[in-house]
This record gives C-alpha cells, sequence and structure tokens, in this order.
C-alpha cells in the first residue's frame, strides 16, 4: 500500500491494516520517519537517497523496537539507494566513528551496546573500503566533515578525518583551492584568491626533512611578518621561542649541543640562519620564483598584498604551518612507534617484552601500499603498523627506511626472485641519498585519475637515446617506458624473510 497526501486509505487505518497483517509492505516519502510507534516491524526497504546520517537513524529507528508479541529478534534493512557518500555515512552514523577510516576499521567487529548485535556482510565491509579508496572525492569528504564539525574543517582537521592528501591535492592543486571551491559565499576566505599560488606552493608545499620550515612560518607569522618584515635576529628568537612548545620536536630534531643555548645565542642565530632560514628562500627547481627572501638582515615574503587583505593571510598562513607540524608529526610518531606484533601470511608473532630495542631497527610497515610486481596498483600508507627488524638492520634510519608487501608475479624470475606477498625493505629516495637509478630496482610512483597513487617495482635501464626502462624479471612481461608522470620514490634494499625479524 502506498500512503500520501493523496491517497485514499489515511495514515492511522494503514498502519493499522499492517500490524494485523492485512499488508505486508507500506510506502510513503517522509510520513514515517518519526513518531510511528509499530514494534512488529521487521524490515525497512530504503528507496530514497539520502545523506543526512539523522534522517538515516531517524528512518532505520521504525524497525528498533523489540516484539514480544511476533517473537521478533532482528530488524532487515535493504538499502537499494545509497551512493558512496551515504554508505560511508552509514557505518559513521551507527558506530559514532570520527571518520570513514575509523569506522571501516571497526567494522569487523560493530561494538555499540551489549544488547545490539551488528551482523554486516564481509562483501559489504569490501565494497565499503574500496569505496572510501577510489570513489571519495576531496569536496564530498569536506561536506561530511564540515556537517559533523558544524563549521569549516581547518587544514589540520581535515588532515586528520583520514583522507588522503595528495589525492585531494591531485583533484583540487591545494586545501585553500579546495577551501574556496566550497565556500563560495564567504566573502573573505574569497579575498585568498589572488594568493593562492604562494599558500600553495610556498607554505603547504614546502619540503621537510625536518620540522624546521613549519616553526619557521609559524614564527613568521606570530610577529606579523606579512605587514612588516622582521630582522633576522627577532625570526631567531620568536623560532626559538615557538619551537620549544613543541618539546618532543625540540629534542628530536635540534642538535644535542645545541638545546641548551639561549634563544639569543649567536650560535643558535647561525644554526637558524644557515638551515631553515636560507633554505626556505631557496627557488625550488619545480617553482618559478622563491617565495621568501632576506633582504637588509630581514626576511620578507615575496609576495604583495593588499594591506586590508594581511589578516586573512595571515590566518591561513597560520592554518598551513600548523598543518605542516601534524603531518611531520604523525609521520614521525609512524616511524617510531613501539613493536608489538608482526603479521607474515596472517601468522601473528607476539615479540618478547625483554628485547632490547637498543639492538633492533623498528621501521614502518604499510599492508596497503601494495608494490606492484606485475601492473601498477592502487596503494595507500593510510593504514601503518611497526615490524622490529633484528640487530644486523640496528642502524638503519627510521625516517628513510620502511617495509611494505609486494603483489604480483612480474619479479619473479632471474636469481634472486621476488614472490608475490614478500616483506621488501625498501629506502625512501630523498635529495639527500638519491643517487644513480640505473641497473637498482626501484618503486614507481604514479597518480591516476583519480588522485589514487599506484605502485610498481622494476629494475631501471637507461637507453642510448637517454630515456629510462622499466624492467621485469619475469619475461611474461613487457619493458615500459618511463615518462614525466611517474617518480621514483623509493629503492628495494632487499627481500625480508622471517629470521631477519626479531
Amino acid at each position: 500500500m502506498s500512503v500520501h497526501s493523496g491517497s485514499e486509505v489515511r495514515r492511522g487505518e494503514a498502519l493499522s491494516q499492517l500490524n494485523s497483517g492485512e499488508i505486508e509492505v507500506i510506502f510513503s516519502v517522509d510520513l514515517f520517519n518519526e513518531g510511528t510507534d509499530l514494534p512488529s516491524i521487521d524490515t525497512i526497504l530504503i528507496l530514497r537517497p539520502t545523506e543526512s546520517k539523522i534522517l538515516f537513524l531517524q528512518q532505520l529507528g521504525r524497525g528498533l523496537r523489540t516484539s514480544a508479541e511476533t517473537n521478533k529478534t532482528f530488524v532487515s534493512v535493504i538499502d537499494f539507494i545509497g551512493n558512496h557518500i551515504s554508505f560511508l555515512n552509514r557505518p559513521m552514523a551507527l558506530l559514532q566513528a570520527a571518520n570513514a577510516n575509523e569506522a571501516i576499521k571497526r567494522l569487523n567487529n560493530p561494538e555499540i551496546d551489549s544488547k545490539c548485535l551488528i551482523n554486516i556482510d564481509p562483501e559489504l565491509v569490501d565494497f565499503w573500503q574500496q569505496l572510501k579508496l577510489e570513489y571519495t572525492k576531496a569536496d564530498q569528504q569536506y561536506q561530511l566533515l564540515k556537517d559533523d564539525l558544524g563549521h569549516r574543517p581547518t587544514a589540520t582537521e581535515f588532515y586528520h578525518s583520514g583522507y588522503i592528501w595528495s589525492k585531494m591535492t591531485k583533484q583540487n592543486g591545494s586545501w585553500f583551492e579546495l577551501v574556496l571551491s566550497q565556500e563560495r559565499e564567504d566573502k573573505t576566505l574569497l579575498t585568498l584568491t589572488p594568493y593562492l599560488p604562494f599558500l600553495s606552493r610556498g607554505v603547504e608545499k614546502v619540503t621537510m626533512t625536518k620540522c624546521f620550515k613549519a616553526i619557521l612560518l609559524e614564527a613568521f607569522v606570530e610577529l606579523s611578518g606579512l605587514s612588516h618584515p622582521p630582522t633576522i635576529e627577532a625570526v631567531c628568537i620568536k623560532s626559538w621561542q615557538v619551537f620549544k612548545r613543541y618539546p618532543k620536536l625540540w629534542i628530536q630534531d635540534v642538535k644535542t649541543d645545541l638545546q641548551l643555548i639561549d634563544a639569543d645565542s649567536p650560535k643558535w642565530r647561525k644554526y637558524w640562519l644557515d638551515n631553515p632560514i636560507t633554505f626556505l628562500c631557496k627557488q625550488d627547481k619545480s617553482d618559478t620564483q622563491s617565495w621568501f627572501a632576506v633582504k637588509e638582515n630581514r626576511l620578507h615574503a615575496n609576495i604583495d598584498i593588499e594591506v586590508d587583505d594581511i589578516e586573512v593571510m595571515s590566518t591561513a598562513m597560520s592554518e598551513l604551518s600548523e598543518l605542516l607540524l601534524a603531518r611531520y608529526s604523525q609521520r614521525q610518531s609512524a616511524s617510531t612507534l613501539t613493536p608489538i606484533s608482526k603479521t607474515v601470511q596472517s601468522n601473528v608473532v607476539t615479540l618478547p617484552i625483554e628485547v632490547s630495542l637498543d639492538e633492533q631497527a623498528s621501521l614502518s610497515y604499510y599492508p596497503d601500499l601494495k608494490i606492484a610486481c606485475g601492473h601498477f596498483k592502487t596503494g595507500t600508507d593510510n593504514n601503518s603498523g611497526t615490524l622490529t627488524l633484528n640487530s644486523t638492520f640496528s642502524k638503519l634510519d627510521p625516517s628513510i627506511y620502511f617495509i611494505a608487501p609486494a603483489s604480483g608475479d612480474s619479479m619473479n624470475g632471474g636469481k634472486n626472485p621476488i614472490e608475490n606477498g614478500d616483506l621488501l625493505l625498501l629506502e625512501r629516495i630523498t635529495s639527500i641519498n638519491a643517487g644513480s637509478i640505473t641497473g637498482k630496482i626501484m618503486a614507481i610512483e604514479i597518480q591516476d585519475d583519480a588522485g589514487n597513487n599506484q605502485y610498481l617495482l622494476r629494475k631501471v635501464s637507461k637507453l642510448t637515446n637517454g630515456q629510462y626502462q622499466l624492467n621485469a624479471h619475469n619475461p611474461e612481461y613487457t619493458a615500459l617506458l618511463a615518462n614525466d608522470s611517474m617518480q621514483t620514490f623509493a629503492r628495494l634494499k632487499q627481500v625480508l624473510n622471517d629470521s631477519d625479524f626479531v
């Protein structure tokens, strides 16, 4: 029966007939979202789209009454309509999760209340995971987060929501380009439009091997640097003061012999000028200009800003420097976690508590990175843990070395075959350790049109015409020519075996 404003049967009569069994199904739009008390309802059929978690829970609630009369023990929910955003809303709403990542992690054991059981088909869990990885757009994630928070998310809040940052930049270019696309009515934010290149390339995308540049940018903003370029002495002192707010980073990144000197020490000034200030003022090879400069002993931003726009620009810079610190801190935390267990082909081995960590190497392990031995394969570093290697590897730098699984069979030939599922010890490529790639087995990274990172493991050779060729060990796979969209992001050091682990 269909119940609506023009139907012959009224609402109360229809519910009575449903309760008595005269009819089996009522179709309606919005009439029974709330206020309907019919405990015998055991099936909810959803045939309308909604992105509202509140509305979804109201609809679901029509079937969540127990009924002794019908001996009802569960309610079935059949949802034919949910698009990918609403699919991801479901677990987030049910589990009261802060974001999709957290929800999906809890789906395999969705504990809500001792009297409530959710039994989710494993195929649906896999489906949600695929939707999260492949189809969620940054603007949709932005609106979901804004709905949850009740305000415009900051860059750091968006980052901690679990969305892959590289996907966001692939789709939108930069953080504030995404913000402006979603906040078209905010006239204050729209004044950032002419300054987007500076915010993006000069602040958000600065390269950092340590946290120094983020600290420097924060100090620059606090000194009102956009309106009054501060002296180098003032920048150094303020940076020291800002740095001291982050004691863990201070101990981790500042040289031991400098940790006890004062803010106005000439030694600190030289150290800070030689490191972040000088490097912040250098022009990146991929950029058209340097975004900061030292002129007459003062640090200047290389950009002309209208006086009325300085306040909103300073706030934007502060938001991005906070993001830089958040990303750096999380990256460092991932590389220094205390090891708990390692998983190799589903066999969990618990590390003994008495093992001395001084003789081990605890490296980040990315089970979902999937270094493809075949064709480029989508992977993510969103999920990470820690694996501990024996004393042979004790000198490895955890900020450079990491572990990821091989996936596929293109490299399973030759003297040292790499099999599907092997754990690979990889060395990140940085400006310091780039070196030669010819003749080396390298992990290659590209991004697809949706902004997903994809990875491939191949041996690199250089052709006579100067081009690089990516070769497989398995003769069934043809060689590939490298192009500008590909980046070498890691070098294979070795395939690990069980004896390499503690």
